[in-house]
């Protein structure tokens, strides 16, 4: 059994400990709510936004914008990988890029070739070290708040996938990032931005159950003013910029749900471990009075 000076020093650095985890908990509890609300308050505004664009890719005639034509023969794509800077977020950062590396996987390759080619495009110290750390190309590194920032600031990042890829760089843009489901669940995902794709509503059948009839048959037409070009011109860009600011403000939001789960558990996990050590500590300490008084009884009994 532990010394009773060895079990008062380990509790005392558990409950140091449990003092620390528990303010961090309370910080990424705050951050966490400004997230979610930020994420789910235009997630709305994105979804439909993005709905609009994949329509009238299918839609209106290509020659108004080039993002609507632009069909690239090469086979390299473009990953945007939305991680983290900081750990203590569980599966969280693990999670994104086994999907990364599936998505790889699941790309169609030639038969010479044993990896897809592929630039990096990340926000986020863990993605980048592990990108880094896999081998792969990393092209741009954007660095990434833990505040909630404004699309402006996101802007870099939509010129240079749009540049690269009306320059034929890429035959494919796609997104990395964890979308928020809730507190206690983050799931990563994997969007394809460029070229425009349909999702259609059998990836997810109720996901327009609170919209008119007329809209979830997608039987409408599209009238511009004053011309397709001018209005497709100012639209295409504004909702790519979008789509990549409602990941950002999705991964923020998983991020810190993610770290204040964790930091509850460690909360949790030291509080147990406190009843134990003090469990042990009174048991050290009676063992040591029964020593004691045995001893004195030993000698009043030798001395008589």
């Amino acid at each position: 059994m532990p010394g009773l000076i060895e079990v008062k020093r380990r509790l005392k650095s558990v409950k140091s400990t449990k003092k620390i985890t528990r303010a961090m908990q309370m910080i990424s509890a705050a951050k966490m709510r400004k997230a979610q609300i930020a994420a789910v308050q235009s997630r709305t505004y994105s979804s439909l936004a993005w709905e609009i664009i994949t329509n009238l890719a299918h839609k209106v005639d290509p020659k108004y914008h080039a993002l609507l034509s632009q069909k690239n023969n090469t086979k390299k794509i473009a990953v945007i990988l939305i991680s983290t800077n900081r750990g203590q977020v569980g599966g969280f950062n693990t999670n994104l890029i086994n999907s990364v590396k599936r998505f790889f996987l699941d790309q169609p390759k030639g038969p010479e070739e044993v990896h897809i080619a592929a630039d990096l495009i990340v926000m986020g110290r863990k993605g980048r070290e592990a990108m880094v750390r896999l081998g792969e190309s990393v092209i741009a590194d954007f660095p990434k708040s833990d505040k909630t920032i404004g699309i402006s600031e996101i802007l870099p990042i939509s010129k240079l996938i749009t540049e690269d890829y009306l320059a034929g760089k890429y035959s494919k843009v796609v997104l990395a990032y964890t979308h928020y489901v809730s507190t206690l669940s983050q799931k990563p995902l994997i969007k394809q931005l460029l070229p425009f794709k349909s999702e259609g509503d059998k990836a997810d059948p109720d996901k327009h159950k609170d919209l008119p009839e007329h809209y979830k048959k997608n039987n409408f037409e599209y009238l511009f003013e004053p011309s397709p070009d001018k209005v497709l011109d100012y639209l295409v860009p504004r909702i790519l910029d979008s789509q990549v600011y409602q990941a950002i403000l999705e991964s923020n939001a998983s991020e810190h749900s993610a770290r204040m789960i964790m930091m509850k558990n460690a909360t949790d996990a030291a509080s147990d471990l406190i009843e134990d050590l003090t469990l042990t500590y009174n048991q050290v300490r009676q063992a040591n009075i029964t020593k004691e008084l045995a001893e004195i009884t030993a000698g009043r009994i030798a001395l008589e």
